[in-house]
């Protein structure tokens, strides 16, 4: 099936009430996975790729290899950039391939957000290609990537989406969907999330494009069913993917005795495990049979 931009998925799946998962995928082993549990579900499926792995020949490499993936499957699939924040590293994505890309100028004033996504779109739309950003800020639930608490991490409820401000940044920027902030966090928390299912309804009233929410993982289900029903269209999972992997390969080696296992063994059943968290969150988000 052609690949898909990230316009027309998400358009279909608010017109429809439901939500499509966005995998980050770091090796071909996890998007193929990622790829088997959406054509199993029968469900339209997002595959990120993060700055940290598309670095120097790699992005060259994961973009020939995931568009031939995509191209493949028997199921919508858009290749999306995650959460760039260099523009010059977006025009290159973009040059080679994405069907979607984030630019993430979150961290910066209102006005400068504006100008930096408004470069984006412009570049990213004159090559065919579909722009997400994000208005207010998702914190971080993680400190360096590593599972310990840190008391002077950035509450996400400080950086909620300002609604005065949303129509604004959409009107101005042009860009197709946004990542509000409505109290998740990325990584893993350290602090249990509670959303703001007033300000998510508040935000879904004023939007004229579709929303995504950031920090899927460990993210309750009964939150998110919610945050679909009010308007989230596009779920960002990455780190409930990762645990699964890694608790599993963890396992395999501490059973082995040895270090010198083939990759292959070593990975059977962490990609399994990695793929049930896909299909789980294919079933839990509602689009599976929608593609």
């Amino acid at each position: 099936m052609a690949l898909v931009s990230i316009k027309d998925m998400l358009n279909k799946a608010r017109k429809e009430k439901y939500c499509v998962g966005a995998f980050d995928a770091s090796t071909l082993e996890m998007a193929q996975k990622i790829i088997e549990a959406a054509e199993e579900k029968k469900s339209p499926v997002i595959i990120m790729g993060l700055t940290p792995d598309l670095q120097g020949d790699m992005l060259d490499y994961w973009i020939t290899c995931l568009r031939r993936m995509a191209e493949r499957a028997s199921v919508p699939v858009c290749l999306h950039l995650d959460h760039a924040t260099d523009m010059a590293f977006l025009k290159k994505c973009v040059d080679f391939g994405f069907t979607s890309v984030m630019y993430d100028a979150s961290v910066y004033p209102l006005e400068e957000n504006i100008r930096l996504t408004k470069e984006a779109v412009e570049y990213a739309h004159a090559h065919g290609v579909t722009v997400e950003a994000e208005l207010g800020h998702v914190g971080d639930g993680i400190v360096s990537g590593e599972l310990k608490a840190d008391e002077d991490y950035d509450n996400p409820d400080d950086y909620l989406t300002n609604p005065d401000e949303m129509k604004q940044f959409i009107d101005e920027t042009g860009v197709d969907c946004l990542a509000v902030a409505v109290g998740t966090s990325h990584g893993v928390y350290v602090h249990t999330p509670k959303l703001h299912f007033d300000r998510l309804d508040e935000l879904n009233r004023i939007s004229s494009i579709p929303m995504v929410m950031h920090g899927g993982s460990g993210t309750p289900d009964d939150q998110i069913k919610e945050a679909i029903q009010r308007g989230i269209c596009k779920l960002n999972i990455y780190s409930e993917m990762l645990s699964a992997y890694y608790g599993e390969l963890k396992k395999k080696l501490e059973e082995s005795g040895t270090l010198a296992i083939w990759v292959s063994k070593a990975n059977e059943k962490s990609l399994a495990a990695l793929k049930q968290v896909v299909l789980e969150k294919i079933d839990l988000v509602g689009s599976a049979n929608k593609a």
